[in-house]
């Protein structure tokens, strides 16, 4: 962590407070939060609980080159990027981005960049559950 990133991959469970502690700032008029849930269906099959697996060095030094490109692209103040790691339920928070800024326009622009950049290139790897199996998903980078 740093004076203008928070990044995070932990197994407890996450929760959105934190994010948004981090990044609120007085000079800022406007946090732009994404919370991922996991939902309990998908290509209609219901999704009993999702796993997410990490090369943890590896993911850890992709997000915080994901924060350094936003705070380097966006007029931003501060971004927190937190993902989970390990067996999540229905309901339970995979990740969680906020990102704080003098104005609404950049900290939705780089809150979209980070999870899209997130899934495209940090090596975190799904694998969903039915209740007739499982499947590795979003295999990457």
């Amino acid at each position: 962590m740093t004076e203008q990133y928070s990044i995070l991959i932990s197994a407890d469970p996450l929760a959105l407070q934190p994010c948004y502690d981090f990044v609120d700032d007085p000079t800022c008029g406007g946090i732009a939060v994404f919370v991922g849930t996991v939902r309990n269906a998908t290509q209609n099959k219901s999704v009993t609980q999702l796993e997410f697996s990490t090369y943890k060095p590896m993911a850890l030094k992709e997000m915080e080159k994901i924060a350094q490109q936003a705070l380097s692209q966006f007029p931003i103040k501060k971004i927190a990027i937190h993902h989970a790691e390990g067996l999540l339920q229905v309901g339970a928070i995979p990740v969680v981005i906020t990102v704080s800024s003098p104005h609404r326009k950049a900290a939705f622009d780089a809150c979209q960049y980070a999870i899209d950049t997130l899934k495209e290139t940090v090596p975190i790897w799904k694998k969903e559950f039915f209740e007739d199996g499982e499947i590795w998903v979003n295999a990457h980078p």
